[in-house]
C-alpha cells in the first residue's frame, strides 16, 4: 500500500501528509522507519 493510498483510507489530505513524511524521513532512525505507514501518525483535520 502506498503513502498515497494511506493518507486517503484516512481521509487526510494526500499532498499534507506526503509533505509530513518528507520532512520527517531525514530525522527518522531506520528501527523507527515503519512509523512512517502507520495508519494513525498523522492528523491534521
Amino acid at each position: 500500500m502506498s503513502l498515497i493510498q494511506l493518507a486517503k483510507i484516512n481521509g487526510l489530505d494526500p499532498q499534507a501528509y506526503l509533505k509530513d513524511v518528507m520532512e520527517r524521513l531525514p530525522m527518522i532512525k531506520w528501527p523507527d522507519l515503519h512509523a512512517l505507514y502507520r495508519r494513525t501518525i498523522f492528523r491534521t483535520q
